[in-house]
């Protein structure tokens, strides 16, 4: 699966060991777990392959307090104890969002994940 960033930021937080280090106070094993997630999605041939694997985690996100989510996912960087989540949105084939986007029904043909985000849970 191709795997694009919503930033220069975001690609250097997911590719670079260092920013991921200052990303995570200096816990080298978010750092590891991190790559580890981000290598799993390029591997994958289509989204399904990370929705179907339970230690993902791989959920949809809830607009909450006025927050626009709709089309957002996340998977854990590491566990589910963890606060580190990866923030990500299926793409079609053209680079585009899906409008709307079920994931029981386009999870098989994704492609292509737009990483915006590596952030704490609820912040």
């Amino acid at each position: 699966m191709e795997v694009v960033y919503a930033s220069k930021k975001v690609e250097e937080q997911c590719t670079d060991p260092k920013a991921a280090k200052r990303l995570f106070a200096g816990d080298g094993k978010l750092v590891v777990s991190l790559k580890a997630r981000i290598n799993a999605l390029k591997q994958a041939v289509v989204l399904k392959d990370i929705v179907v694997q339970r230690q993902f985690h791989f959920h949809k996100l809830l607009n909450k307090n006025g927050k626009d989510l709709e089309g957002l996912f996340a998977i854990d960087v590491k566990t589910r104890r963890d606060p580190w989540r990866i923030i990500l949105r299926p793409l079609d084939e053209d680079g585009k969002q899906f409008d709307p986007c079920n994931i029981d029904e386009i999870a098989s043909t994704v492609e292509i994940v737009r990483i915006e985000e590596v952030s704490r849970h609820y912040e």
